[in-house]
């Protein structure tokens, strides 16, 4: 099936549309394979990454629970950050099935090199070999990691935010309800782009975008069968699907984007707004002319620029960072 490049598109992402790959979720290691090679390409094409002499980046390995591997992690902390930082857990998207330390590895050292903020990316397990509740786990645990060994890794455990992209902003979201829930660790924002939050698949803009560049519906049906296993589940954790929590008060404040040619559009905007009717503080920005995923495709585009700037802000101003980037001050 061939990607539909919708009327309408942001002219600068017009080309980074039409080169998206059509992946095939339903096969996910052919589908991390062309992802891989996807990311290589974009990586390469990018001309305004972060220098490497301006963030030290330092992979290492966070406990996991009783009988699992340890969960491996990168850490950006930009030189010039004032100890100790707040500190930003980022999940990657990957529809729960691809994705790795790469697949924000630019978005996370430019966020660092900008802000001040130590970044701590998760590189947690993938599904179909690992379907819920292990992402979930691996995400919330390297919280539970992070604020118990915030002297060591510089970084002051009163002011840890959350965030991801796709299926990274579901994680988020789910680390935050989970953090209430528990009792656990305390997160100050929950950074939620382009976020999945809801299984049931029934919103305007996931019947409507079933062949768009970025994610399509089709997709959709292949993630949520990994991630949930065989068969449809009578009950769904809101861990796996926030849009299932009854409650969403005493929540985080929120910054959730979302983009107008995407058929998770609808389920964020939702999610939104439960938020707001909950009282929790959450900004929207919705960005028209856009697809799912345009600002990792397309770097250099203008409303690329203009969306991590916006993220840049939000981030200093919910976690009270000294920003290296005389613009955010």
């Amino acid at each position: 099936m061939t990607l539909t490049v919708p009327e309408g598109i942001d002219p600068e992402l017009a080309r980074a549309a039409g080169l998206q790959p059509d992946l095939d979720y339903a096969r996910p290691q052919e589908a991390r394979a062309a992802l891989a090679r996807a990311y290589r390409i974009s990586n390469a094409m990018r001309g305004r990454a972060a220098p490497r002499d301006e963030v030290a980046v330092t992979d290492r390995t966070a406990p996991a629970r009783e009988g699992e591997a340890g969960i491996p992690v990168r850490l950006y902390a930009a030189h010039g950050s004032v100890e100790p930082a707040p500190a930003l857990l980022f999940f990657h998207g990957g529809g729960f099935v691809t994705g790795n330390l790469e697949t924000e590895d630019a978005r996370c050292r430019e966020i660092a090199r900008r802000t001040g903020i130590v970044v701590i990316s998760v590189d947690y397990r993938l599904a179909p070999e690992h379907p819920f509740p292990a992402a979930f786990e691996d995400c919330y645990d390297v919280l539970v990691w992070a604020a118990g060994n915030a002297a060591e890794l510089g970084i002051d455990r009163e002011r840890v935010a959350v965030g991801g992209t796709s299926a990274g902003g579901a994680l988020a979201a789910a680390v935050s309800l989970a953090a209430r829930d528990l009792d656990g660790p305390r997160v100050v924002h929950q950074l939620m782009l382009y976020p999945v939050t809801d299984h049931r698949m029934t919103t305007d803009s996931m019947k409507e975008f079933d062949s768009t560049p970025g994610w399509h519906q089709r997709n959709n049906v292949h993630m949520w069968r990994h991630y949930l296993g065989s068969g449809t589940p009578e009950s769904v954790s809101p861990y796996a699907a926030p849009a299932m929590a009854e409650d969403l008060s005493g929540l985080p404040p929120a910054y959730v984007m979302t983009a107008e040619f995407d058929p998770l559009r609808d389920e964020g905007l939702a999610y939104a707004r439960r938020l707001l009717a909950a009282r929790v503080s959450v900004e929207i920005r919705h960005f028209p002319g856009t697809f799912h995923g345009f600002d990792a495709a397309a770097a250099e585009a203008t409303v690329t620029r203009r969306a991590l700037d916006e993220q840049c802000a939000v981030l200093v101003r919910a976690t009270g960072a000294r920003p290296l980037d005389p613009a955010l001050e």
